[in-house]
């Protein structure tokens, strides 16, 4: 609340004294604390650096183990048994450009959504970047800014700080001049400036506020998922590799390169190196795909976590209509006077200098020409639903109104309501002008307020809103509209737009306190208003307690709290500097249409690495079986590493990037580790039992020098074709480029097997028709058996 001095010279605008207004810092006093280093230098980073991402990507356990060996192999092997280390370094490569395309694309993106405070300095204000505030700036604020550092409050007119990210209490915080403000809060109400008494890595923010802002950050099902099959794969590795060493140095007795070739072959396919790298890929070339539609994804797990949503609450103003309004219509009441009440509304308008939507409609209609002066302003609240301001009039008499809701303002049973009903259902956008004889400080000011006219607005739909509730609704994701506004009228904007369930309105305030009972209340309904801010949270609260995964949008502060609490908190470029703060992902543009395609990047993420991951999976398994089986029957390894690499070239590497970046909208499911391995494991102890029993039968065929060679064409081949028919299960359902993708590499390996020179590069050659039709028939039989197995585990444990 702010009072003014009747015989201080007024600005008509702004409801303080021009003179008494405090100028800031000189540019020579900025100077001098620059040269000091008293600037707020604490760095903003989107991302990872650029050291960090090569350190992330290339110093991994399993780079260090495949190193080692690869290293092993250039001196006791052919170069073809080394392939498999240049893939690994053309993956690792491949891996951070990727990532460093992304970490750009995220700076860039968060330069332009990036919050630039406003400083008075000469007495000018001028909007800076927050690393130029220096020690001792004045800064200004007002709704939705974020307080960037620590300071004293120097000015306040009716300042409300919402310190809530900082000591959890909810309700805000009333700021006069001397009292201290903390980095971190924002301001919910009235307008003010501070001082900055903190900067730089001696603030709060530097400390607490980021983590305070961002204690719920995003929980990734599908990394933490791989991280658990990565850890259970090294204790299987350990003691396997270990056996096999001993088996192929020790027991047999042949050629001692061959020996260390033959063991690193069973030890490399182990590894599912590939699949952390196609997953990091596969989240960077998704943020370079978002950011080429201006979203900024805060956090990159954020793209998994609005994948897996089945409920999106939306606020309406800014996210189902557009910010600004136009009055439509003005009704007087009670015999007031139409020139009167226009000369009111413009003083109101005159008397705010951070207007909402609402109000800049009616500076727009009804721009203020009087020679009235503001003596006490009430700035608007959300939870109050008003705002309000007492003037001096023209002729010396004093009058004081407020401008709200009318459903707030107004007793129940006030002939007024009907009229407003009807408009309401009209999906227009109402306000009650009333005239109040308590002073503005009074927690009761409304009651016995006379009202004097009513402000019909009329709010402008987003033309994109429509296609983005259908496809939502389309996708099996409930959307919710959760406003501040009169619930009629919110539910008339929703059924403009075709959302379902829309005629059914419920009045927030009518809502059951306990958490039970208002989730089952917001599982039947679809359109809430006169929710208050505290509501929002308590109602996402609510869904969530009954296992819902809840995205929560909005641009105003009144969204923050319920923003920070969801599970995916999705704010509007153009919103209050505190709802980006707290928001996974930011939509630059602030077109809610952008919100399919982030949902549509994230199932394409989580349910392509779910597909590709069988496949490394399959070949862990099965290398691990082998490896055991050579143990237990001690003979050679089938294989050399210029089979496997090739091998898993062609039915796993090349294929599983195709299709980690194929579009994919079948909606996300939870259990990752159970879904990939409850298909991996029989996959891989089928593939891998069939490929030994080739390879035995193969040894009791094959006789004399060139026996080891024979018997391992013959495995390979077996292999392959079993390698194959689970790349084709994995590829379903499948499409033109799908089954071309399958075809292509059949026909690689076909080449391999009929050109020359590339049978002795990778030291493959079929002997005989015998042994060749036998391998062919072995992988049928093993497919046969995948086939049924795979189905019948479809079945047995559907998802």
């Amino acid at each position: 609340m702010t009072h003014i001095d009747a015989g201080a010279e007024l600005d008509p605008v702004h409801p303080v004294p021009v003179p008494g207004r405090a100028t800031g810092l000189t540019g020579a006093e900025v100077a001098e604390r620059v040269d000091r280093g008293e600037v707020n230098d604490v760095p903003v980073r989107s991302s990872r650096s650029l050291t960090e991402i090569i350190r992330a990507n290339v110093f991994t356990r399993f780079n260090a183990i495949i190193g080692v060996l690869w290293l092993i192999m250039l001196f006791v092997a052919p170069i073809q048994d080394s392939l498999f280390g240049f893939v690994i370094i053309a993956n690792t490569g491949i891996g951070i450009i990727q990532e460093w395309r992304a970490k750009q694309t995220l700076d860039s993106l968060a330069v332009i959504g990036e919050a630039r405070p406003t400083v008075r300095r000469d007495g000018t204000a001028t909007e800076i970047s927050t690393s130029e505030i220096v020690l001792g700036d004045l800064i200004e604020i007002g709704p939705g800014d974020k307080i960037v550092v620590d300071g004293d409050c120097a000015e306040a007119d009716g300042l409300e700080i919402d310190e809530s990210l900082l000591t959890g209490e909810a309700d805000p915080v009333v700021k006069r001049s001397g009292d201290p403000v903390m980095s971190g809060s924002f301001v919910v109400a009235g307008g003010g400036a501070f001082t900055a008494t903190k900067v730089g890595r001696e603030a709060y923010a530097a400390q607490l506020a980021e983590e305070a802002s961002r204690f719920t950050l995003v929980q990734s099902e599908l990394r933490s998922g791989i991280s658990t099959i990565l850890k259970y794969v090294q204790w299987m590795m350990i003691p396997t590799a270990i056996g096999l060493v001993i088996s192929q140095l020790v027991v047999k007795e042949h050629d001692f390169k061959d020996s260390v070739a033959r063991t690193v072959g069973g030890i490399v396919p182990m590894v599912p190196e590939g699949l952390v790298l196609l997953t990091s890929v596969a989240f960077a070339i998704g943020v370079i795909r978002l950011g080429r539609k201006q979203c900024l994804v805060q956090e990159l797990p954020a793209i998994e976590g609005l994948a897996r949503v089945d409920t999106v609450c939306l606020d309406k103003t800014g996210t189902l209509t557009e910010g600004g309004m136009d009055v439509a219509e003005l009704r007087t009441l009670g015999g007031a006077d139409e020139e009167y009440v226009r000369t009111v509304l413009g003083a109101l308008g005159a008397s705010d200098p951070r207007p909402n939507a609402s109000l800049q409609a009616i500076i727009d209609a009804y721009p203020d020409s009087s020679g009235w002066r503001c003596g006490q302003a009430l700035p608007f609240s959300s939870a109050r639903k008003y705002s309000g301001a007492a003037f001096s009039e023209g002729d010396g008499t004093t009058s004081a109104w407020l401008l709200g809701a009318p459903d707030v303002l107004l007793p129940d049973g006030d002939p007024a309501l009907t009229d407003i009903e009807e408009l309401n259902e009209q999906g227009l956008r109402v306000l009650l002008l009333a005239r109040v004889a308590k002073d503005l400080e009074d927690p009761r000011v409304q009651e016995g307020a006379e009202p004097a006219a009513l402000v019909v607005l009329e709010q402008r739909l987003r033309p994109d809103a429509a296609d983005t509730l259908r496809y939502f609704a389309e996708q099996d994701v409930k959307a919710k509209v959760i406003s501040g506004d009169n619930a009629v009228s919110v539910g008339a904007v929703a059924g403009k737009l075709g959302l379902a369930g829309a005629e059914h309105t419920v009045d927030a305030r009518a809502l059951p306190k306990e958490q039970a009972a208002m989730a089952d209340a917001l599982d039947e309904g679809t359109v809430f208003g006169r929710v208050t801010p505290q509501q929002k949270r308590d109602m996402v609260a609510a869904l969530q307690s009954h296992g819902h995964t809840v995205a929560m949008t909005g641009d105003g502060v009144n969204d923050v709290l319920a923003l920070k609490d969801a599970d995916i908190g999705v704010s509007m470029g153009s919103g209050s500097e505190a709802t980006r703060a707290v928001a996974q992902i930011v939509l630059l543009n602030n077109s809610f249409a952008t919100l399919p395609s982030v949902v549509a990047e994230g199932r394409r993420v989580i349910g392509n690495i779910t597909r590709v991951a069988t496949l490394f999976l399959v070949k862990t398994v099965y290398s691990v079986i082998l490896a055991l089986l050579v143990v237990c029957c001690q003979v050679e390894y089938p294989f050399l590493p210029r089979h496997l690499t090739l091998l898993s070239t062609l039915t796993i590497g090349v294929p599983a990037f195709f299709l980690a970046l194929a579009p994919n909208k079948e909606r996300a499911k939870p259990h990752f580790v159970k879904r990939v391995m409850r298909y991996a494991i029989p996959g891989g102890v089928v593939a891998g039992l069939a490929t030994f029993l080739m390879y035995m039968i193969a040894r009791h065929f094959y006789t004399g020098s060139g026996a080891l060679g024979a018997e391992t064409s013959s495995a390979t081949l077996t292999l392959f074709l079993i390698s194959m028919w689970v790349l084709a299960i994995v590829a379903r359902p499948y499409t033109w480029w799908r089954v071309c993708l399958v075809a292509a590499m059949a026909l690689a390996f076909l080449l391999v097997l009929a050109v020359p020179w590339l049978q002795d590069f990778f030291a493959l050659k079929l002997v005989g028709t015998t042994m060749p039709w036998t391998a062919v028939g072995v992988a049928v039989v093993a497919a046969a058996v995948l086939e049924l197995l795979w189905r019948w585990i479809g079945r047995r444990f559907p998802d």
